[in-house]
């Protein structure tokens, strides 16, 4: 038996372009790409927390669309262009996993693609067999 493969689309015109998807789930894993703080309207709030939200917002819609929640997250990767930003982003973090705990790294980059962003986040879920489309 072979695993299915969906495919998550953001909309974002450089899925194409780029060649990847917002989400891609294959059996019950689905990995979520990196996750810039981009506003549909291209507008990126300059708040590192905002920005954590932001990507969170992004990523739990992914999640959703894959038949997961923020609730089956079990690894979270998430990059930051200033360690001085640790604190507000970490809290975010904090306030959308306190009771899940996933498997986390923090790294600091040099730069992300847009020199706006602070942070860019990426997660790995496991859904829950009960609510695999599998069965």
């Amino acid at each position: 038996m072979h695993d299915f493969r969906q495919l998550v689309s953001s909309g974002s015109p450089l899925e194409l372009i780029v060649g990847y998807s917002r989400a891609v789930r294959v059996g019950a894993r689905v990995f979520v790409a990196g996750t810039a703080p981009q506003f549909d309207d291209g507008h990126c709030p300059d708040d590192p927390a905002e920005q954590a939200r932001r990507c969170l917002d992004i990523i739990g819609t992914a999640l959703a669309d894959a038949g997961g929640s923020m609730a089956d997250v079990v690894r979270t990767r998430v990059y930051l262009v200033d360690a001085a930003d640790f604190e507000p982003i970490s809290h975010v973090h904090g306030e959308a996993f306190h009771d899940i705990r996933p498997a986390n790294t923090t790294v600091v980059v040099k730069q992300l693609l847009d020199p706006r962003w602070k942070v860019e986040i990426e997660v790995e879920a496991i859904i829950a067999k009960e609510r695999s489309p599998m069965q």
